[in-house]
């Protein structure tokens, strides 16, 4: 059983002051892989003095600096692409084609975000004004277990590219991922103290780095309910925010959708990372007049959904993550059903001869009302609900009654019309037929998915401040 008793300070792997250790537990099996000794205060303490004692001279580099050590990040955590993929697949029970795609992000996002330094302008006039975008300071940086490592990369490559310096919280449920990822950005061989990572709680850990008085800037990721407590804690310093939070995607099927491509897109978006994603459309929208053959179309295609072990190739859904989270979606399938909608296929339990490992069945529900629990509170798991419409008026109404506003999707074979419709969903992002990557777009969301943006230059701003300077003069300019 692999331990896990080192973080990352100083630009070394150290033994931590925090002495609690977590058993982890292999998704798959539900037997123990792996322990993990968790930081604590002290050890926040000490990354944070690192990190800050590292900025003054990195606030002061160049794009072509910043650039090269993006560079080196992504070529070291490339080198090891396959090692990253088999220990996702293994810690947390991803799928093999969800796992890579996963670690080429991870890497990719260096690239990314070199791409857009490239023509990025720190320098800017209002009126006037001389405008310089300047670095935060320290950003703290707190990223969730159901997709670590582009977590971590993504909001490590925009910290450093505006010039701040970095302390990390990943989760503790991916220890063995962050501990291999560290040991690839180690390899890359920048400064000391430029990031610094601490194992740990969210109790702990987390709260340490949110009342931190060093510490200018929080990236979130995670549930609404703990991006309220990082809200409520930030503002004691005053720390600025980037909170990407929970959603409850709407998919809307307008009458005249091409169902050859608007099925398979709709099992995709609820299934994806085995129903885990804040974005999964987990509920379906769909016209009353074609109810029942959208109805028969979904169950056969998640009927042939292959539920297994993650680490065979032709495996579309693994396990949950934990037993809580297994737990978690067991209870919104029993609520589904006391509440009153329709179970379609799926339901509570194991699927058959899995049921030492945290599987769940892919569930949808028909005869689902946009009031019940089960379409209104994320559960993430892959659970489905469809709820029928009358008129374009209304599925746009019932799309936008969600305290969420992360993601849509919307499906016409009219482009006009779906665009249209599209303009008129509250969401940080909506898909038109179909799924796609833009990894420079902006990602967040509107209502309780959160504050602010991730990615891109919208992304990048909100890790920097602007100072505007009256009566500058650019010919004083140092040479």
């Amino acid at each position: 059983m692999q331990n896990i008793h080192h973080i990352y300070i100083n630009g070394q792997f150290v033994t931590p002051h925090g002495t609690q250790v977590q058993e982890l537990i292999n998704p798959t099996t539900g037997q123990p892989r792996a322990s993990v000794v968790l930081g604590d205060e002290t050890d926040v303490h000490a990354a944070v003095a690192a990190a800050k004692a590292a900025y003054p001279a990195y606030s002061r580099t160049s794009k072509q600096e910043r650039m090269a050590i993006l560079q080196r990040m992504h070529d070291a955590v490339a080198a090891r692409s396959e090692e990253l993929v088999q220990v996702m697949v293994e810690e947390y029970g991803g799928t093999l084609p969800f796992c890579r795609a996963s670690v080429q992000r991870a890497a990719n996002s260096f690239l990314h975000t070199m791409q857009l330094l490239e023509t990025f302008d720190f320098v800017r006039t209002a009126g006037s004004a001389r405008v310089v975008l300047e670095p935060l300071g320290v950003v703290g940086i707190i990223t969730p277990w159901n997709s670590s490592y582009g977590f971590i990369c993504s909001k490590l490559a925009t910290a450093l590219a505006a010039g701040s310096t970095a302390v990390i919280k990943p989760s503790e449920l991916s220890a063995a991922q962050t501990q291999i990822l560290t040991e690839c950005l180690h390899a890359a061989q920048i400064a000391p103290g430029l990031f610094n990572i601490v194992n740990g709680s969210g109790d702990t850990v987390g709260a340490a780095i949110t009342a931190h008085r060093d510490i200018a800037k929080i990236s979130f990721t995670g549930s609404t309910a703990v991006g309220k407590q990082i809200a409520r804690g930030a503002v004691e310093t005053m720390k600025r925010v980037t909170l990407e939070l929970g959603g409850k995607s709407p998919n809307v099927l307008l009458e005249d959708a091409d169902l050859d491509l608007a099925i398979p897109t709709a099992v995709a978006a609820f299934t994806f990372n085995s129903g885990q994603a804040c974005l999964a459309g987990t509920r379906l929208i769909v016209p009353a007049s074609r109810l029942d053959e959208i109805q028969q179309r979904i169950k056969v295609a998640v009927d042939a959904l292959i539920v297994g072990a993650p680490a065979d190739a032709g495996t579309q859904i693994g396990p949950l993550v934990n037993a809580a989270q297994h737990a978690r979606v067991q209870r919104y399938i029993a609520l589904g059903t006391q509440e009153g909608a329709t179970l379609l296929t799926g339901g509570t339990g194991h699927p058959p001869g899995m049921e030492n490992g945290y599987f769940v069945k892919p569930t949808v529900f028909v005869n689902v009302r946009n009031d019940m629990a089960i379409a209104q509170e994320e559960i993430f798991g892959p659970v489905l609900s469809i709820i029928a419409y009358d008129s374009e008026e209304e599925a746009i109404a019932i799309a936008n009654d969600t305290r969420y506003g992360l993601q849509a999707y919307v499906s016409s074979r009219d482009q006009a019309r779906a665009n249209r419709v599209a303009a008129q969903l509250v969401a940080g992002r909506v898909f038109i037929n179909g799924l796609y990557d833009e990894p420079l777009a902006p990602f967040g969301g509107f209502k309780q998915s959160g504050i602010g943006r991730e990615f891109g230059t919208y992304g990048l701003e909100a890790y920097l401040e602007p100072k505007a300077m009256m009566g500058y003069s650019t010919s004083h300019e140092s040479p």
